[in-house]
């Protein structure tokens, strides 16, 4: 069952990161969809840092399609698939093995045309005049979690 929820300033967006962030579990995803300029690196920013140190340099990987991140508990794979041309690319760069030894960020997911992992959030970000709001949809493992705001 998807869960919207308004996204007023970027502080919101970092702190959706931060609530997302505390849920993930190795094996799992989060992919992030919206137009360019909407939130995506925000939100994955404040996951990141969540996961890490709360200064930690969290550029986007659209040039080098995927960036890694030690965590506590598990590396976290953040990937870029905006420059991708076919899905398969994305299985040559790692996300399977991503998947096995931690967790994935993944920003455009709709790259992957169905490949999609099984365990996942989906989180579609859309502008509203200043603001944003997010839907959140969970799959697989996410179905039943509860996210506290």
């Amino acid at each position: 069952m998807s869960r919207t929820i308004p996204l007023p300033d970027e502080d919101a967006t970092q702190r959706l990161g931060f609530v997302v962030a505390h849920a993930l579990r190795t094996g799992e995803a989060v992919c992030l969809s919206g137009p360019l300029g909407a939130g995506k690196t925000t939100l994955a920013r404040g996951l990141v840092r969540a996961l890490t140190r709360t200064d930690e340099d969290v550029p986007s990987p659209t040039f080098t399609l995927v960036q890694f991140y030690q965590g506590e508990h598990f590396i976290l794979a953040h990937f870029d698939l905006y420059r991708l041309t076919r899905p398969d690319e994305a299985f040559e760069i790692g996300l399977d093995e991503a998947l096995e030894d931690g967790a994935a960020l993944i920003e455009w997911p709709q790259r992957l045309e169905g490949q999609l992992p099984l365990d996942r959030l989906d989180i579609e970000i859309a502008i509203e005049g200043e603001g944003r709001s997010a839907r959140l949809t969970p799959h697989g493992s996410w179905e039943g979690r509860t996210l506290e705001f």
